[in-house]
């Protein structure tokens, strides 16, 4: 699912909103996820996951095309683990 599609069935099941104040919404919580994490810190939304960041190492890598060994800095990479509800959903929801 797209942000525009998020949007477009929000927008369908709550009529009494306008499509710009659900698009403000989905926007703000989105940014904030994001500047929470870009804090370093842990975003956990009840029954869905938490978002947190992990930092990775600085390594030595290796070029796949020339074989040549090149450095690899130390980086900070997002993470969502899910909520226990949301896999037990999608479970239920695959078989």
């Amino acid at each position: 699912m797209t942000k525009s599609e998020l949007i477009a069935a929000l927008s369908a099941a709550n009529p009494h909103l306008l499509g710009r104040d659900i698009d403000a919404i989905v926007s703000v919580v989105l940014s904030e996820i994001t500047a929470a994490l870009a804090r370093g810190d842990r975003v956990e939304l009840r029954g869905f996951g938490a978002f947190t960041v992990k930092h990775r190492t600085a390594r030595t890598g290796r070029n796949p095309r020339t074989g040549q060994s090149v450095p690899v800095d130390e980086k900070a990479v997002p993470f969502f683990k899910a909520g226990k509800e949301l896999r037990q959903r999608v479970d239920r929801g695959a078989s």
